[in-house]
């Protein structure tokens, strides 16, 4: 079920708009998440994916504490203090979820039977390598989770993060300079700015929010290209 990532034909730029919420962020996700896939979604901007999914849609979501049948964040009195996804949110569940052991959920994720991921990241290199889980700081709490099983496991790897940090360098490099997660696993990255499809041709964009495709060109260090190009 992997994305297919010559749908459109030409990238679809707004200029005239602010950039995406997360929420609109996750929007996007969702919708380019194949009707029917197997779904595992990353702690933090990734759950907000879970609230952008119809049930009609038929698509799954998978946890690495051991659940399948995940619904949206709980709310109110649907919280359940035993009824958590990995990062310990309080999550509802769709008619006919299972559980099963944390070991399980893992030889799914080992297995290559999820259709997509999504995960948060430090750094996304041009050619679809992995930086998520440290950034090499000494006084950084490395967080590896299940990244780089489902990096490596899982068919389709997208991306939610913000495409510069702080003090304002691009998240979206040339080559990786946090310790890796996983090589060549991303296939799409989703930010505020843009969508982009990363791999062995480099980057491509497919959508733009709030700047255009030569404002991009001029703050990204890596070669930028257009859908139609």
């Amino acid at each position: 079920m992997t994305v297919d990532t010559a749908e459109a034909q030409a990238t679809v730029e707004d200029a005239d708009r602010d950039p995406l919420s997360r929420d609109e962020m996750a929007q996007l996700v969702a919708r380019d998440i194949p009707d029917g896939a197997f779904v595992n979604l990353g702690i933090g901007q990734p759950t907000r994916v879970a609230d952008h999914l119809p049930p009609e849609r038929g698509i799954v979501l998978h946890t690495e504490n051991g659940m399948l049948g995940m619904g949206p964040v709980a709310e109110g009195d649907e919280v359940d203090p035993d009824l958590l996804n990995a990062g310990k949110v309080p999550v509802t569940e769709l008619p006919g979820a299972s559980y099963f052991h944390h070991a399980d959920s893992f030889a799914m994720m080992r297995g290559g039977h999820l259709d997509v991921c999504v995960l948060g990241a430090f750094q996304v290199s041009q050619h679809g390598d992995l930086a998520n889980w440290h950034t090499g700081a000494e006084d950084a709490i490395p967080a590896v989770g299940g990244a780089m099983d489902l990096a490596v496991g899982a068919k389709d790897v997208f991306v939610m993060m913000t495409l510069f940090a702080k003090d304002g360098s691009s998240k979206l490099v040339d080559a990786l300079s946090y310790p890796v997660t996983g090589l060549a696993c991303v296939s799409r990255v989703y930010t505020e700015l843009g969508v982009f499809d990363v791999g062995p041709q480099g980057v491509t964009v497919r959508e733009t929010y709030g700047t255009s495709v030569d404002a991009l060109r001029e703050r990204l260090p890596v070669e930028v290209r257009r859908l139609e190009d």
